[in-house]
């Protein structure tokens, strides 16, 4: 059920995106593991599109905010406001943000200030926003799709390798074919706008996302998470020699439960109830690319963390299927 399900929401999205199967699984799985992603991509590429696409086909609360320098914490997370009753007595009152809502869109969030970064960041690893002495929790389920601009390095704030650990996964997003081009042209042309309509929603959501933290993982399927994400950090004996040479930290504790988190979703999608090796390894890029920092050897050899990860997991691979 839960398949037939998700490939329906899939056809829903595809009446309005061309192409971009990788992205739209890849948002699919963070919104079912209960994380948050993190585009990259030229602008005009249909990141916006696609997250306003998905809350119509999921029936969710949708919001967007666009970062730019001179936007302020309160901006997103919302403010105390002063009101004034029949009476004539003032009272406090919070006023919600932006950030309440199902499906927020952080559109091009390194142009925010780090203080209004961390306003956001807090909220996606809390799930909850504090206003003077209340706390308020954000509604399940609660999705954050950061949006970054590769090429406009001029008044932006790089996000800090600890705030990007937090995303569970970061995809790049790139340019269509000539034929996903074609069609995109042919949809210009047409006159009506192509109807989305709501497949799940939010209870049929937690309830897939449960079935999904019921997925088996066996014991040398776990090892793998572990071994790859091991052989990413330089100063263990289990570093492969990419990482040695070209890594100057690798990834965190969280990288090997993302890769579990996110392959057990995708082993889902695919039809079955347990984690395979080849689940983990279709999502290691998204979840690891983010999650490494390279040194200057490696920007000098015009190395990119994806071709680091590519030679890591080959070689993890290799290893997995000797033992």
């Amino acid at each position: 059920m839960a398949v037939s399900r998700l490939n329906q929401v899939r056809q829903e999205i595809a009446k309005v995106i061309v192409g971009q199967q990788d992205v739209v699984d890849g948002v699919l799985i963070c919104l079912l593991s209960a994380g948050h992603v993190l585009l990259e991509g030229v602008p005009g590429l249909g990141k916006t599109t696609l997250l306003r696409t998905l809350a119509r086909a999921l029936n969710l609360k949708y919001s967007r905010i666009q970062f730019t320098p001179d936007l302020m914490p309160a901006d997103i997370v919302g403010s105390m406001i002063i009101e004034h009753d029949e009476r004539g007595q003032k009272a406090l009152r919070f006023q919600p943000g932006p950030i309440f809502a199902n499906l927020v869109l952080a559109d091009e969030i390194n142009r925010a200030t780090p203080k209004t970064q961390s306003a956001l960041l807090e909220a996606m690893q809390e799930r909850t926003v504090t206003s003077g002495t209340t706390t308020h929790e954000l509604d399940p389920p609660f999705l954050v799709m950061a949006t970054q601009n590769p090429i406009e390095m001029e008044g932006t704030y790089p996000l800090p390798e600890a705030q990007l650990d937090r995303f569970l996964m970061k995809i790049l997003v790139t340019y269509p074919s000539r034929d996903e081009l074609s069609k995109i042209v042919d949809r210009t042309i047409q006159t009506g706008e192509p109807r989305v309509d709501p497949v799940l929603d939010r209870d049929v959501i937690l309830e897939v996302r449960s079935v999904c933290r019921q997925v088996l993982v066996a014991p040398h399927v776990q090892d793998f998470a572990i071994r790859l994400v091991m052989a990413t950090q330089p100063e263990q004996a289990e570093a492969h020699e990419m990482a040695s040479k070209y890594i100057r930290y690798g990834s965190s504790p969280r990288g090997a439960q993302a890769l579990v988190e996110c392959g057990r979703v995708l082993a889902l999608m695919r039809g079955r109830f347990h984690l395979s090796i080849d689940d983990m390894r279709h999502v290691a890029a998204s979840v690891l690319r983010h999650r490494i920092i390279l040194n200057f050897d490696a920007h000098a050899d015009g190395q990119t963390p994806d071709s680091i990860l590519a030679a890591i997991i080959q070689g993890v691979l290799r290893q997995a299927s000797a033992a």
